[in-house]
């Protein structure tokens, strides 16, 4: 295997440190680059003594500039509704002229770029499941739109830019992620859940229950980018998740049972466009990628529990 030089923006993030962790291990040079927004130091702390990682501490809104670099993984944009909404017109420059530097930093090496798209692109789909020819229902100035909207920009820049200048893209539509360097207060269900659990207070519940998410384990996500990247053939979009999908409900019920707590269920008013509905189609890549998650929920869910109960 070829040895890079590889450049993951938001590499101090949740996904980003495990995806800077496996490619470090896999013999690579790492750059990591993160200002700090929703990664930490802690998370890519085990890695700072390696000879062959770098951190820069950047946003990727400003210009940067790298002599070389073979491949650049684009991660750098706040993925929770928490995070994302608390400073929504910085969000869409994340995904907009952060998008254009690196594509620009991309065209200047020659690097091959990945950019971490979402299943958020579907909206609150009309599609079940979401199949990569799905265009999506969206909410255009709904409260998320400064997310959903700003990584479908994000897809057309990368396009446009291998149209135009025959920059080498990938484009993964990531969705629901989980495991081990979650932030705690990220407002996503699964941390939300085990933080409540183990505290001993409700889970609370947007509206029913009854809606429905997939969740892939993050080392089994990290795997499915790094075969995207690699492939020579497939540019994307493609979908990356557990098709598995469960009732939130159920979820909760689960990280009761699992984290042995005596919490109870609370329910509150749906957010505006909260999707009802989400699971991928990854028929495509199974096909190009050979890719299929390994990790089952119950695993997945008693590692990140086992991880939340050595930070409480």
């Amino acid at each position: 295997m070829k040895r890079s030089t590889i450049l993951v923006t938001g590499g101090a993030g949740f996904v980003g440190s495990h995806l800077c962790e496996r490619l470090l291990s896999d013999g690579h040079t790492v750059i990591c680059v993160d200002n700090f927004f929703t990664g930490t130091e802690e998370n890519i702390k085990p890695l700072i003594k390696n000879k062959r990682f770098k951190f820069i501490k950047h946003d990727i809104i400003e210009p940067l500039f790298v002599e070389k670099v073979d491949q650049i993984y684009n991660l750098a944009c706040p993925a929770s509704p928490i995070h994302y909404q608390e400073n929504p017109i910085r969000t869409v420059k994340a995904s907009t002229i952060g998008m254009i530097n690196m594509l620009g930093m991309a065209k200047r090496t020659g690097a091959r770029i990945l950019q971490a798209s979402t299943s958020e692109v579907y909206g609150d789909p009309k599609e079940h499941p979401q199949k990569e020819t799905y265009l999506g229902n969206v909410n255009s100035t709904g409260i998320r739109a400064c997310y959903d909207e700003g990584k479908r920009v994000a897809e057309t820049l990368c396009f446009d830019y291998h149209r135009e200048h025959r920059v080498d893209i990938r484009v993964a539509r990531i969705f629901n992620t989980y495991g081990p360097r979650m932030h705690p207060d990220d407002g996503r269900v699964v941390s939300n859940f085990i933080i409540q659990a183990l505290h001993g207070k409700p889970l609370t519940i947007y509206g029913k229950g009854l809606q429905t998410r997939s969740f892939c384990y993050v080392s089994d996500l990290v795997e499915g980018l790094i075969k995207l990247m690699d492939n020579k053939k497939t540019i994307g979009p493609v979908n990356l998740g557990n098709p598995s999908e469960i009732i939130i409900k159920k979820l909760a019920q689960k990280i009761i049972q699992f984290s042995k707590s005596n919490s109870i269920i609370k329910f509150l008013p749906l957010p505006a466009d909260d999707p009802h509905r989400r699971r991928p189609d990854i028929a495509l890549a199974k096909k190009t990628l050979k890719w299929r998650p390994k990790i089952s929920l119950d695993e997945g869910l008693l590692k990140t529990i086992d991880y939340f109960k050595s930070l409480v």
